[in-house]
């Protein structure tokens, strides 16, 4: 029991990430079993597949629908599938020997999923800005296999034999340069988003959030109905505003330590903001959902960009001592 003890180290704030990924995961396949999805209502899956390829490119649309054709003739044994492989991925991070192997499976599986079960977010036809549930939920989770990838033994922690220039922990296995380029890339995508298609219209913001309150609990409902009052025909200014924030994040990532928080706290608030006001937290509490939506995820993502703090450097009379008692010693000798 004590050797064992001993091998066991505590996870680091790295590997902490990877378990919230496996839990996502977990969930999403728990949710994948919901009865609304072997019925033959709106919600089933053969349904809300083939509802993406709508506004998508022919390519994209012919893909989607003959995806959807073909789990609808083995609906149920085909949800269950998904289900099941979407459990086996997050125990697979959960447990450490796996970790690896199950991260890299999960980044095609995501790609496929934010393919035919998202319809690529809806960046292709203006329906992707992050107000509307754009860029989609699981192309995040692909982002975060990415940035995440196991590099250590203690998974990247901040006390852990990382590389002086890994000062986040989305650093640890790729770098900081990489890194910071990938959360970038997003962040200023989800700037764009928000400035096209039809996120702009003076009633976008009011239609959307109106068309979520359907099946949510009365409270919910009635909040979003206020929602949809106060941003009647402010389209515009919700979408500008979204947009500099979208772009301050992006950019701040590059600061120092102290500005780059502020900024990466911006885009935890950005997203807490439009998972509840805007996606009726993943629209879980009406049934029906397949995933909590893109504002947890996009909170963890943060979370592996937040800086480490500095520990305090060793005096130089300190790190001398040694040198200086070594001649000491010889000059006695």
């Amino acid at each position: 029991m004590e050797q064992i003890a001993s091998r066991w180290m505590p996870p680091g704030w790295r590997r902490s990430l990877q378990l919230v990924l496996a839990a996502a995961w977990l969930t999403d396949g728990v949710l994948q079993l919901q009865p609304s999805m072997f019925s033959p209502g709106a919600r089933s899956l053969p349904r809300v597949l083939a509802a993406t390829a709508a506004g998508n490119p022919q390519p994209v649309a012919v893909s989607i629908r003959w995806a959807a054709g073909v789990i609808g003739a083995h609906s149920a044994a085909a949800d269950i599938i998904l289900a099941l492989v979407q459990v086996l991925l997050g125990l697979g991070i959960a447990w450490r020997p796996s970790a690896r192997v199950a991260m890299a499976l999960s980044v095609p599986w995501a790609l496929g999923v934010w393919w035919f079960g998202e319809g690529l977010g809806g960046v292709l036809h203006g329906g992707g800005a992050p107000v509307l549930g754009g860029p989609g939920a699981v192309l995040v989770y692909a982002v975060l296999a990415v940035v995440l990838w196991p590099d250590d033994a203690r998974d990247g922690g901040p006390r852990s034999p990382a590389p002086p220039a890994a000062r986040f922990a989305a650093a640890g296995a790729l770098g900081g340069g990489p890194a910071k380029a990938i959360w970038a890339a997003l962040w200023s995508a989800m700037a764009a988003l928000s400035l096209l298609g039809g996120a702009r219209a003076p009633s976008s913001i009011s239609a959307a959030v109106a068309a979520v309150a359907a099946g949510e609990p009365g409270w919910l409902a009635s909040l979003d109905r206020h929602e949809a009052t106060l941003a009647s025909g402010r389209g515009l200014v919700v979408a500008v505003v979204l947009a500099v924030a979208c772009a301050v994040v992006a950019a701040g990532v590059y600061l120092p330590p102290r500005p780059a928080r502020c900024c990466i706290g911006l885009g935890i608030l950005v997203s807490l903001v439009i998972w509840v006001a805007m996606e009726n937290f993943g629209m879980v509490l009406a049934g029906g959902a397949t995933d909590t939506s893109s504002g947890p995820v996009l909170v963890v993502l943060a979370l592996a960009y937040w800086p480490y703090r500095a520990e305090p450097a060793e005096p130089a009379v300190l790190r001398a001592q040694p040198a200086e008692t070594s001649a000491e010693l010889m000059e006695v000798g």
